[in-house]
């Protein structure tokens, strides 16, 4: 119960609380994104170690700061590097697998919890439909598949699609106007005119549009969990059938195309998985 509630804390403080501009300058807001996680943890430890201020301040100190030397190190080694999205994403991967590992060691070490029977009982409920997690253990984990499915798997989303490329930005609206010169003969200007007419297109994208584009992949995979959950795997190509029809004009452009078939794929595939995770821990 104390691990999965860590983890809720971790998970909500890297995600929920960091905002794209934090993103954007880590190195100038990380002392702030530390004391999210600091207190978050305080806050967590002091609901199942009541009366025991100098472990909470302790457990906590120590999350929050090997999070900072995880952080560093990435911000050093990483963030950088003009990388392809791909090793973005295992570099994501491997950021957010330390930063469990040290909640798990810091639990073992400093909490007195056992996580070689932790780590066997979990296998158990994987394994044996008759080993359950318990009502609160199962809410807990029903929460952390929420996160995954929206905050987490939206920044996965977006690091396998890289930055949105300024031809496809130009989709979601766009308006037009007409320049209108005549000129006149070099023999006679007073005599005969010619008329040219120039019109001009542009597409304007605007961040209200990616906000929607961001609530849309959040409900399309919390419907996908849904769905898997109940093995009614027919219904999630209704939700495919649906975002194709919304864009059927766009994806007469290849470079859309691919960029939304992607996007759809990625998001689908962690939509399922975390849908058949969560059915075989609570069902």
């Amino acid at each position: 119960m104390l691990v999965l509630s860590l983890v809720i804390a971790h998970l909500a403080g890297d995600f929920l609380l960091q905002t794209d501009r934090m993103l954007m300058e880590k190195k100038k807001y990380i002392w702030k994104h530390i004391i999210h996680h600091f207190l978050l943890s305080v806050f967590v430890l002091q609901i199942f170690v009541p009366h025991h201020w100098g472990k909470v301040i302790f457990t906590a100190g120590a999350i929050g700061g090997t999070h900072l030397i995880i952080d560093l190190l990435k911000i050093k080694l990483f963030d950088n590097l003009n990388q392809e999205n791909l090793k973005k994403l295992w570099a994501f991967l491997f950021d957010q697998l330390l930063h469990l590992t040290v909640i798990l060691g810091v639990c073992h070490m400093f909490l007195n919890i056992n996580m070689a029977i932790a780590g066997g009982k979990a296998l158990d409920v994987l394994r044996d439909n008759s080993v359950t997690l318990g009502t609160v253990n199962s809410i807990l984990f029903t929460v952390i598949i929420v996160l995954l499915a929206t905050s987490v798997s939206g920044h996965i989303v977006r690091i396998l699609l890289g930055t949105l490329p300024g031809q496809l930005m130009t989709f979601e609206g766009k308006y037009s106007f007409r320049n209108e010169r005549k000129e006149g003969s070099l023999q006679d200007r007073s005599v005969r005119n010619c008329g040219i007419t120039e019109e001009y297109n542009y597409m304007v994208f605007s961040k209200h549009d990616l906000s929607r584009g961001k609530l849309i992949g959040y409900l399309e995979r919390l419907l996908v969990i849904l769905l898997t959950f109940y093995s009614a795997y027919p219904a999630i190509g209704f939700i495919v059938a649906a975002k194709s029809i919304a864009r059927f004009k766009q994806l007469d452009d290849r470079d859309w195309a691919e960029y939304f078939l992607l996007g759809t794929l990625a998001s689908m595939l962690l939509g399922i998985a975390l849908g058949i995770l969560l059915r075989e821990a609570i069902a």
